[in-house]
């Protein structure tokens, strides 16, 4: 029985790498008395350096990773009815922006393998009304771009990455991100790198880059010679004080990513003789980030599946999820019973019933993935011991 241990936890300083950087960041927005970014400087050169990071041209700091999801949709410039394209495992945050911007979400499945849509799954959902492709690399594994750009080239549909469990992933040696012609990115709590909640969006599109801008400033055009409010936006600006965390944290980003990939890897190999579970599934070549460590057990050959699974880790402190979501997106209230605005149903009054259809048979990937995934917690802060201690919890949880 491997013996008690407590596991850093991103929820607190013991697994974040917050420090006296932050703090004196923190100090110099304080004593300046400018809190607004707007008249400030933490959060443009945030942006300025994280653009630089990842290899794209602008990059624009916002309140979260839902406003940023949010934001890239509003620089589309959809119109209302237009079906968006996005994977039936995903956080809320990533799919109530297309009901605001009036559109239709069309939900895809995934690969009950890599958890993450392919272009196969997004091909099938392709109609007429298709505006836009979010694809979400879930848990830091990048999805396969090669296969789904073709697909959406071959459409002429605009593609928006939602990367926020995917800091500097890469497919075939290039960063996620930078595939679509727009990357979402959260830096909320739990994130590689945090500000408590913050997003950035990035692009290298001139035209779309100011959309993006104007729709977090409510669409005000600062620095114009005559601006005004030129469309409906909202304001989505990110602090001075998030700005000078996220400027602090910046640095530390690729070091953390490397540590979580180090350890993940440890912990994969320890893993190889435990038929029950199985590992991480990614392409071979691209670089996994490990936003969490997603398992797969198999209940064939461990007694009660992933829900034992945790139950038993639980009891050695280690806290586990199992089915991550517990159920598709769409199978949610707000999808159900089609709770928007009043009693209006808008958008989904604009939906073809094709769009609507969430029956099962439609999803065998995404079923197949939520009963099987176990999500254990993950840390750059993780050591060879803590993963000595999980990799013996897990083995002693599947005997």
């Amino acid at each position: 029985m491997p013996r008690a241990m407590r596991l850093p936890s991103d929820q607190d300083a013991s697994g974040r790498t917050l420090g006296q950087e932050e703090i004196a960041a923190l100090a110099e927005v304080i004593r300046s008395g400018t809190l607004t970014s707007t008249k400030g400087t933490f959060v443009s050169r945030f942006e300025s350096r994280f653009a630089s990071l990842m290899g794209v041209k602008h990059a624009a700091a916002c309140a979260s990773g839902t406003a940023a999801i949010h934001t890239a949709l509003a620089a589309l410039d959809l119109e209302p009815g237009d079906e968006v394209i996005t994977t039936a495992i995903t956080d809320m945050g990533a799919v109530a922006p297309i009901l605001y911007q009036g559109a239709v979400p069309v939900f895809a499945d995934v690969d009950p393998q890599t958890f993450n849509v392919t272009g196969a799954s997004i091909a099938a959902r392709l109609t007429k009304r298709t505006r836009a492709i979010i694809v979400t690399h879930l848990f830091g594994n990048p999805a396969d771009m090669t296969a789904i750009m073709e697909v959406a080239q071959d459409a002429k549909v605009p593609v928006v990455e939602d990367c926020a469990q995917a800091y500097c992933a890469q497919h075939r040696g290039q960063n996620v991100g930078t595939f679509g012609v727009l990357a979402c990115y959260s830096l909320q709590q739990g994130k590689h790198i945090t500000t408590g909640e913050g997003g950035i969006v990035t692009t290298n599109d001139d035209h779309l880059a100011r959309r993006v801008r104007l729709f977090i400033n409510k669409a005000w055009g600062y620095g114009d010679p005559d601006p005004d409010h030129y469309f409906l936006a909202l304001n989505y600006r990110m602090t001075e004080l998030q700005g000078a965390v996220a400027f602090a944290q910046l640095p530390k980003l690729v070091p953390s990513v490397c540590r979580r990939i180090a350890r993940a890897q440890e912990l994969t190999t320890r893993l190889r003789s435990n038929a029950g579970l199985r590992a991480p599934a990614y392409v071979p070549g691209d670089v996994h980030v490990y936003w969490k460590y997603p398992l797969r057990v198999d209940e064939r050959i461990v007694v009660g599946g992933a829900e034992a699974v945790a139950q038993r880790l639980a009891k050695r402190g280690i806290a586990s999820a199992p089915r991550y979501i517990k159920k598709p997106a769409f199978a949610c209230e707000v999808f159900a019973r089609q709770r928007t605005f009043g009693e209006s149903r808008y958008p989904f009054t604009l939906a073809t019933n094709a769009a609507l259809d969430y029956t099962p048979e439609r999803f065998p990937g995404t079923f197949d993935a939520l009963s099987a995934v176990l999500v254990l917690p993950w840390s750059e802060c993780y050591t060879e011991e803590h993963v000595e201690f999980l990799a013996s919890a897990l083995a002693e949880a599947t005997a």
